[in-house]
């Protein structure tokens, strides 16, 4: 089953990511504490998965992908991170469990994304000690660098946050999620293309596929707002109706968006077959993403 494979896949990447986490020891101890809270509450680990699948579509072998797989689950759980905290979406409950800020306080909880955006790239710079090619490495620093960041997610996060509880016509709801969703899980297969020696061609095709994953895959987080089990999801549904938060689902509905999920997802499926390449269980993946209940 798809959903077992998953768990192992994300198992394979969770352990390659817990290895990169810092010692809780020293007169910060307090602030490794905090990061390491949030980077061990579990998740689907989607991203170094996505990463480390795309890697090996292109036929990548070898351990230089391990840092920038831990380096994208950093800079995705600072975000979550930051925007648990009261001034953003004001989430006190995560994966089931409660969230940094409320755990640690929000001064600790600022730090410790502000420390995780940091430490990720220190992170992802081991790669330069584990491949002979430094071109690669170098590519794939710069996706890292400009993917999360006014350009992507952090671009993205900003309107979200200016346009919260007014009308936002498509082109910025589009924005909004080729962005702050879409931005990160472009960086994670780019990355894992580059690293295995993609031509541009191919990390261009490869950026369109996971710029239609991460519309897809928000979409469905949209849905699952609504007709989601808060108890299957780890955490409060309707919480962007109770913010003012304009998404697709109240743009266009639920049919029409259950429909571009559909329309996103076969897109992106029929994008990796056009590759040479094969990867079966990269395009089961996409496929199961957007019929996800948590």
């Amino acid at each position: 089953m798809i959903e077992d494979k998953i768990k192992l896949h994300a198992k394979e990447a969770e352990e390659i990511v817990y290895r990169y986490l810092p010692s809780e020891e020293g007169f910060q101890k307090k602030i490794f504490e905090a990061m390491n809270y949030s980077m061990t509450a579990g998740g689907k680990r989607l991203r170094p998965v996505l990463m480390m699948e795309t890697y090996r579509l292109f036929g990548g072998e070898g351990a230089v992908i391990e840092p920038f797989m831990a380096a994208i689950e950093m800079i995705h759980t600072y975000s979550l991170i930051h925007d648990d905290l009261p001034a953003l979406d004001n989430d006190d409950y995560r994966r089931g469990r409660k969230t940094s800020h409320v755990v640690y306080g929000e001064a600790m909880a600022i730090l410790a994304g502000d420390a995780l955006l940091n430490y990720a790239y220190e992170t992802a710079c081991k790669a330069f000690d584990m491949c002979d090619d430094m071109s690669r490495v170098a590519k794939a620093l710069k996706v890292l660098a400009e993917k999360p960041g006014i350009y992507g997610m952090i671009g993205g996060q900003v309107l979200d946050v200016l346009m919260t509880g007014q009308a936002m016509d498509k082109d910025q709801l589009y924005f909004v999620y080729e962005n702050k969703t879409g931005a990160l899980i472009e960086a994670a297969m780019m990355i894992g293309a580059i690293l295995a020696g993609a031509s541009e061609e191919e990390v261009d095709a490869i950026c369109s596929i996971a710029s239609d994953v991460g519309h897809a895959f928000q979409i469905q987080d949209d849905l699952l707002d609504i007709l989601g089990d808060s108890h299957v999801l780890g955490k409060p549904t309707l919480s962007d109706a109770d913010n003012g938060k304009v998404t697709y689902v109240t743009v266009h509905g639920i049919e029409k968006a259950q429909e571009d999920v559909r329309i996103l997802s076969e897109r992106a499926v029929r994008g990796l077959t056009e590759l040479k390449y094969e990867n079966e269980f990269l395009k089961e993946l996409i496929i199961s993403l957007v019929t996800r209940k948590n």
